[in-house]
């Protein structure tokens, strides 16, 4: 009986990386990252925001409206002038508002792809911490496994103890090594806790809110051919280009802007009537059409906006190779750790597959009347380690797939 009992919570270890129950799903959890994460929602204002300033600029200036009221009124031949009203309206240079309108919406460019690489890095968030929670929770499986394991060889050890084929110390052994997986079991579970308030607050839902995660995650094909050319297309580097075009779109304005501006006004001044005369034009009010130029004669600043821009447009391109080449090695030391985790996967499988086969032969010694726990507890550590690093490696895997679709998909 006791025997078989082991035999079946073997069989059960098996299970417990093969077997999956329907979990939500991790594409669910990215949807609703994306709708409802505070800072994508921060990203998506600020885009719509500098899209509203091309309501902004096309504008004119200000008319400027005057009143004046002499206080010593002024004789002419035609009367004393009492006061006087002026208004005026200034014209930028033609095409200056057309100008301001492009660069507005080459800044719109450029912040909706800072927009995109939020999104982009939320979805590698959200699917780091997902197999970080798979990880974490199939740890705690394979410790409860073992854990009744080693509850079943403590109960065969006391059986030896009572017909003087196994000590007290090896009872104890087998004891302190169940207290030790107790420990590792409640310290993952602290850990759990924490990781899921962290995924619950990306998808800014409430810390406490249970994940229902899948049993099993089986390695995708580690041959997927990589295009190094899409990452040349990323957010990131395409915002550099935007970037680089808003400073054209700035220097376009700048020439504009250092343009005249043409003013159009009037004038009107109120004239009394001189008493007691009578001749034309008596008391006849002014109306002064006026014309106005502002020009740029001593100002130099539109030379050193200009460049500035060249500067600029020098530093972006700077900028956009320094992160190219920052992306490209995260790529490939990605694809090359996505390797590793699955050459550690594979070997830790047959690692694991020769310690039950060593634990079989074990057991069958204990059919002949001997059986020495010593070597059961060497064989169960290595099991347990090679279960656990095997875990590790899948969410090792599947981090840096995520890093990877992060760069090129």
């Amino acid at each position: 009986m006791k025997i078989g009992m082991i035999k079946w919570i073997l069989f059960s270890l098996c299970l417990v990386v093969t077997v999956k129950i329907q979990g939500q799903e991790l594409h669910v959890f990215i949807k609703e990252a994306l709708e409802n994460n505070p800072k994508i929602k921060q990203f998506e204002k600020q885009y719509e925001r500098i899209i509203e300033r091309k309501e902004e600029v096309n504008t004119l200036p200000n008319t400027e409206i005057g009143a004046g009221v002499f206080v010593s009124t002024p004789e002419t031949r035609t009367g004393a002038q009492l006061f006087k009203v002026s208004a005026k309206q200034m014209l930028p240079w033609f095409g200056t508002i057309t100008a301001r309108e492009n660069y507005i919406e080459s800044l719109s460019d450029t912040n909706y792809q800072e927009l995109a690489v939020a999104k982009r890095k939320l979805v590698n968030s959200v699917t780091k911490l997902y197999y970080k929670l798979f990880g974490n929770q199939a740890k705690q499986r394979v410790l409860e496994e073992n854990k009744k394991l080693f509850k079943t060889y403590e109960q065969l050890a006391l059986n030896s103890l009572e017909v003087d084929k196994a000590s007290a110390v090896d009872v104890l052994k087998l004891q302190i090594r169940q207290n030790e997986i107790v420990q590792q079991i409640e310290i993952l579970q602290e850990e759990f806790k924490g990781q899921q308030a962290s995924f619950n607050k990306m998808l800014n839902k409430s810390v406490d809110i249970a994940i229902e995660l899948p049993e099993k995650i089986q390695l995708l094909d580690e041959a997927e051919v990589i295009n190094i050319e899409n990452l040349k297309i990323h957010p990131e580097l395409v915002k550099y280009d935007k970037l680089y075009q808003s400073v054209i779109q700035s220097e376009l304005l700048n020439q504009k802007e250092e343009k005249p501006s043409i003013g159009f006004g009037i004038d009107y001044i109120n004239v009394e009537e001189r008493p007691d005369m009578d001749f034309p034009d008596n008391g006849k009010d002014i109306i002064m059409p006026m014309v106005s130029l502002s020009i740029s004669l001593f100002n130099k600043k539109n030379k050193s906006v200009s460049k500035q821009n060249k500067l600029k447009q020098e530093e972006i391109s700077f900028q956009k190779q320094e992160r190219y080449n920052v992306l490209e090695a995260s790529l490939k030391r990605a694809v090359a750790k996505q390797k590793v985790a699955v050459i550690s996967y594979r070997t830790n499988t047959r690692n694991l597959n020769q310690a039950k086969n060593a634990e079989q032969i074990l057991l069958k010694s204990y059919e002949t009347g001997t059986i020495d726990f010593n070597d059961i507890l060497d064989i169960q550590e290595l099991q347990l380690r090679f279960q656990m690093d095997r875990i590790t490696s899948v969410v090792n895997y599947y981090e840096e797939r995520s890093l990877i679709n992060y760069l090129i998909k």
